[in-house]
């Protein structure tokens, strides 16, 4: 198997709003990854889907055309899904299951431009997603139209896999995909539903935190500026974002969504295992 993280497109920040030790003077160029993992019975697996061009073509709320100037992400061509697959050798049509750890705008933003694909995600969470006010979605970021109509229908419920405990006291989790390769683990507190992924087939074990913090380099401090703007509970993230902590002190290894540094598990650098 092999696992990779794409980039999809960058924005910038000031440091200060994503570090709180961060300087107000410094701009930081921030990544929106998605991850492809390459599995030997399901062919590519997608772990979100980062920007697309839907962010800011064909039919739009006054909300969504707001965030997408607010946050002006640049896209990257050669992140596209389909450039990325072709690059490695499939196509559109050979994505099978996407993993949507949660429904903000920067996670789910292609997943009409993948039909087939089963989505496996927290299904309660999408039902009140579908079901409450465009205002209540709009305040965390959320935006059903870039939702596929048939969405519902495609859903697996990830509290419906076998429950599989996670190496380095994670704790227990979800089975993605049946073998053990994709752990599901609650995050709460960034967004409804949060999760992150372990991967513990991987030497040191990997932990895919998703948006508990911008940067590595903040995990063990409190939540920044735009982490409590954007936090579902903010409690329940500080006490997330400490928990991948003790993980990383214990000697796994993490990737997160934004953080501008390089892993070795991007495509820029990619890592076969």
């Amino acid at each position: 198997m092999k696992l990779h993280f794409a980039n999809s497109a960058f924005i910038k920040a000031p440091e200060r709003l994503i570090d709180r030790d961060g300087s107000w003077f410094q701009t930081r160029q921030l990544r929106v990854r998605y991850g492809i993992l390459e599995h030997p019975g399901f062919g590519p697996v997608l772990i979100d889907t980062g920007y697309s061009s839907h962010l800011f073509t064909g039919a739009r709320s006054f909300g969504l055309r707001a965030y997408a100037a607010m946050f002006n992400p640049v896209l990257e061509q050669e992140g596209e899904i389909a450039a990325v697959l072709r690059r490695l050798g499939y196509s559109v049509e050979d994505v099978r299951k996407i993993v949507v750890t949660h429904f903000h705008a920067d996670h789910v933003s292609a997943l009409r431009s993948l039909p087939k694909a089963q989505i496996i995600a927290d299904r309660q969470t999408l039902t009140t997603i579908l079901g409450q006010s465009g205002f209540a979605n709009m305040r965390h970021g959320i935006f059903p139209e870039l939702l596929p109509d048939d969405v519902l229908h495609r859903v697996t419920d990830v509290a419906e896999c076998r429950v599989s405990d996670a190496p380095l006291d994670l704790g227990a989790g979800r089975d993605l995909l049946g073998d053990g390769t994709v752990i599901a683990v609650d995050l709460p507190g960034h967004a409804a539903g949060h999760f992150g992924l372990c991967f513990p087939w991987l030497d040191p074990v990997l932990l895919y935190a998703c948006d508990v913090q911008w940067m590595q380099t903040a995990l063990d401090k409190a939540l920044p500026l735009l982490g409590r703007m954007a936090a579902h509970d903010a409690g329940a993230a500080v006490r997330s974002s400490r928990k991948v902590a003790e993980f990383r002190n214990a000697g796994g290894q993490v990737v997160l969504c934004h953080d501008p540094v390089l892993t070795s598990f991007d495509l820029e650098q990619p890592a076969d295992v």
